[in-house]
Order: C-alpha cells, then structure tokens, then sequence
C-alpha cells in the first residue's frame, strides 16, 4: 500500500530495550477534503530512509499495516494497530502533470477560429 502527503513532523530515531530496536516516526498530512494525520513508523535500518526529507514536503510512502492483540493480566484482550513505512520518495509537483502534454505557451494563437473553412468537409 501507499500514501501520500505533506510531512509535518519528522521525529528523532529512538532505541528501545537492551537489543536496540530502533524507531523514527514521520507525520504526513493527507490532501483530501478531509486531510488525516497519519503518524507513520520507520523502524530498524528503515529509521535512515528518513535523513534526507525535511517537513514540507510532499512525499509518497509504501506502508504495510501492523497489527497485534494484547491480553492483560486481567485476561482483557485489546487490539493494536500500527502504520509501517517501509519506502518514502519525494513526489515532484510536475510529476502530476501529463508529460505528453506541452507548455500552453508552445503552441501558436489561432486568430481564425470561427471563420469557416471551404476544404473542411467534416459532418460535425
């Protein structure tokens, strides 16, 4: 799975526990009519990916969705679930623009428009 968004917060790598897990959190805003803030976990050698992104920018993300069950000592079972980063590239603004399609200041101005063409035999 992807997503995409602007980065909002880029947390510091942490170590957890004697065998030094390690964990970086990235904030991403959605861009739809109702933006999400997704908090979005990097771990082990992932945490690096992160280094050369700053907050701003537009990113697209591959994730897979974590999720786990704990029970209590009181024997009360709850459910965990976790966004996994496992790939972040930068998304250029032009990238989401047609390539095929040139700059409109590369074609000629029509002046004739609406003047009717004797040679075109066109039924529409």
């Amino acid at each position: 799975m992807e997503v995409e968004g602007k980065i909002k917060v880029i947390g510091q790598t942490k170590e957890y526990g004697s065998n030094g897990f390690r964990k970086r959190e990235v904030v991403i805003t959605t861009e739809e009519q109702y933006p999400q803030f997704l908090n979005i976990e990097f771990v082990q050698d992932k945490t690096d990916l992160v280094d050369k992104f700053s907050v701003g920018e537009q990113v697209k993300i591959g994730i897979n969705l974590k999720g786990r069950e704990w029970v209590s000592p009181q024997g009360e079972t709850k459910y965990f679930n976790s966004i996994q980063g496992w790939r972040i590239e930068r998304l250029d603004q032009s990238q989401n623009q047609d390539a095929s399609i040139p700059p409109a200041d590369q074609f000629e101005p029509v002046d004739d428009l609406n003047e009717e063409d004797p040679e075109d035999d066109l039924p529409f």
